[in-house]
């Protein structure tokens, strides 16, 4: 079946591409999704939430933070500035219906192979061809699962679905991030007692890039929960898991320091998740485990083949939220046009809104840090 462009990945990177192409004025695109569109948000805990902050302002050139298209809110669709992963799901079918996008689900692409005329996408169904694909597979369905000896004696963070279904009075969080801190936040919240374990201490680090330090939201929920339930939360920063064993009926954690924590029950691993590009890692240039990319967000090994999503990097700054990675889709859009023969598609509304940001050295040169005034306070054991 041939098309001009197939998008892999129904999430927000593939449906905001597809928009982004439709704006160029370019049609004949469908959209291969393994799952079902919003998957990866529809598997998010029940008590996570979206760490950016939702506000519709889109009519005044401010687009909510979290839109995939800049005519659309999900702060208006749901008059909530948080959402749940589920309701951020719907968000996205919704925005698959109402522009008509041709999303075919439940198809599991295996491997992409060049042809002579672009490329072969070879799925659990049939074959497809295109000459043009954009990979926009997320991360969520690769956790990291090797980050230490035994790491697979642990629950890693993305296998609950409710954090009431954890067992125990006691919980061991391994990683202090974003995903470590919620999971930490919300266990406290239902009465349980937690000790945190990081290799760093991102609770008390200032950059200016906001992926590098825990959102604001984060840092709010983890203050409150210790000042409001003392001895509750413990953390433990600069503090390194090296392995994680089981010893009878017991789970033993050692760390760097040679300290030893146990637990009755498995450790939650909230080490992260693999690149977004480790399906398709082939396809792509990598240095000092990093992907490369043209300047257009495109292959540097496979002209025709490009990346949209959370691990897209450009001089070693992360694209990884909503919307950082959105900033890229008129970039995208715009080249697939000059690619394809189409004219030069007019999308300076995308470019004031937001979603065509081809100027690489404003993500990578900021000077808006400012001195922190609130910080955690690190506890012992």
């Amino acid at each position: 079946m041939q098309h001009k462009i197939i998008i892999i990945g129904a999430g927000p990177a593939g449906i905001g591409c597809a928009l982004a192409l439709n704006r160029a004025g370019i049609k004949d695109i469908v959209i291969l999704e393994a799952n079902c569109v919003g998957s990866s948000f529809r598997r998010w805990p029940k008590q996570m939430r979206l760490i950016t902050p939702s506000f519709h302002t889109n009519s005044f050139y401010q687009t909510d933070l979290n839109s995939i298209t800049p005519d659309t809110s999900p702060a208006d669709f749901f008059q909530k500035q948080h959402l749940t992963g589920k309701e951020y799901a719907d968000y996205l079918r919704t925005g698959v219906a109402h522009f008509g996008l041709n999303v075919r689900e439940q198809v599991k692409v295996s491997q992409i192979t060049p042809g002579r005329e672009g490329y072969c996408v070879h799925t659990d169904k049939e074959n497809y061809k295109a000459e043009i694909i954009i990979w926009a597979g997320g991360e969520f369905s690769l956790p990291k699962l090797k980050s230490f000896e035994g790491a697979e004696l642990c629950a890693h963070s993305s296998v609950f679905r409710d954090w009431n279904d954890y067992q125990g009075k006691d919980a061991l969080v391994i990683g202090g991030y974003e995903s470590g801190i919620d999971a930490a936040f919300n266990l406290v919240g239902i009465g349980k007692r937690v000790i945190v374990l990081s290799s760093g201490e991102p609770w008390k680090v200032d950059h200016p890039d906001p992926s590098e330090i825990l959102s604001p939201y984060t840092r709010d929920r983890l203050l409150s929960t210790l000042k409001e339930n003392p001895g509750k939360m413990v953390l433990r920063g600069n503090c390194k898991v090296l392995s994680v064993s089981k010893l009878s009926n017991r789970y033993i954690v050692e760390t760097d320091d040679g300290e030893i924590f146990e637990s009755e029950h498995r450790p939650i691993a909230a080490t992260g998740f693999q690149s977004a590009l480790t399906p398709v890692k082939d396809l792509f240039k990598w240095e000092n485990s990093l992907p490369v990319f043209t300047e257009e967000d495109e292959s540097t090994l496979y002209p025709g083949i490009y990346y949209s999503g959370p691990s897209l990097v450009h001089n070693n700054s992360k694209f990884c939220f909503i919307y950082k990675f959105r900033a890229r889709f008129g970039v995208i859009a715009r080249s697939v046009a000059k690619r394809l023969g189409y004219p030069e598609p007019d999308l300076e509304d995308d470019r004031r809104r937001g979603f065509l940001v081809d100027d690489l050295e404003c993500c990578t040169n900021c000077e808006c840090a400012v001195e922190s005034v609130a910080e955690p306070v690190e506890q012992d054991v």
